[in-house]
């Protein structure tokens, strides 16, 4: 996993009260949007669609999966990888981290340490993004919101998931995009997992209300943790989603100790949370 990556290109629980839909997303595309990226939208003349909705869901699979760490084969050089533990078994639902890269990375990346998956039994799906980084950081959803279905799909596939441990997790632009797709899919994903996220870009419909996890280091020369601090996580909270927020001292990285709170998180609070049902939520 990785703990210190630098990416290639620079800047890219109290009580709920909610607030309307509406006022979330026109929050979510107001000053948050001048974070993103410059340069690193989908490739021009490539079909673009407003629609985040993933159709993949958990079932019975029916192909064998291969043990340790193999290539999606779904994407030519812009890819992805599964990493199947050598403890899984088809009789026991395991969990799934879902894990985005940052811009200018691949998915590979998160493959590099296995031993974090290993430990706790987890499969891991690290799908590359269509072009330098995910597509609705500088536009529309598009290209990556039907590939990672397509990705959702060959592993469910090969691998028998827990619907209640079922975790959409991203660093950087990578995060920016799991908080900006996971809320339209908690009926999918059961927690979210933002480390040093720079925007905060939901669309239309919200769907579910998936438990959130973000950290951030107070000393980020990247994506300022400010903006995390005083309007992602405000705004998620305000909107009735439950946030654990992690503060840590240092730069754009993911320190073990941050990583290894947010599996803890996840795993121990997985236990008790499941995906709350598809209807939309409701205006406040």
């Amino acid at each position: 996993m990785p703990w210190t990556e630098q990416p290639v290109s620079g800047p890219q629980s109290p009580p709920r009260t909610s607030i309307s839909r509406r006022a979330f997303l026109q929050a979510g595309g107001g000053s948050l949007l001048a974070l993103a990226l410059p340069g690193c939208g989908g490739s021009p003349g490539e079909p673009q669609t407003s629609d985040p909705r993933l159709t993949a869901r958990p079932g019975a699979p029916t192909i064998t999966p291969t043990r340790g760490l193999s290539p999606l084969g779904l994407g030519g050089s812009r890819d992805g990888v599964l990493y199947v533990p050598e403890s899984y078994s088809a009789d026991t639902p395991a969990p799934l981290f879902v894990a985005l890269h940052g811009a200018g990375g691949s998915g590979s990346q998160w493959a590099a340490s296995p031993e974090w998956l290993e430990s706790r039994g987890m499969v891991l799906l690290a799908p590359d993004s269509r072009s330098s980084t995910w597509d609705r950081i500088r536009g529309s959803f598009g290209p990556d919101v039907d590939f990672i279905d397509r990705a959702l799909r060959h592993t469910f596939e090969r691998c028998r998931i827990d619907p209640a441990r079922l975790a959409l997790a991203g660093f950087s632009d990578g995060a920016s995009y799991a908080l900006a797709l996971g809320v339209s899919n908690g009926d999918l994903f059961s927690h979210l997992i933002a480390y040093s996220p720079g925007s905060l870009r939901p669309a239309d419909p919200l769907v579910g209300e998936p438990k959130v996890f973000v950290s951030h280091g107070t000393g980020d020369p990247v994506l300022p943790v400010s903006v995390t601090r005083d309007q992602i996580v405000p705004a998620l909270r305000d909107a009735g989603y439950d946030v654990t927020y992690r503060e840590f001292v240092g730069g754009h990285e993911i320190p073990a100790e941050v990583a290894e709170a947010s599996f803890d998180w996840f795993l121990i609070g997985a236990l008790s949370s499941a995906p709350s049902s598809g209807s939309s939520r409701r205006s406040g």
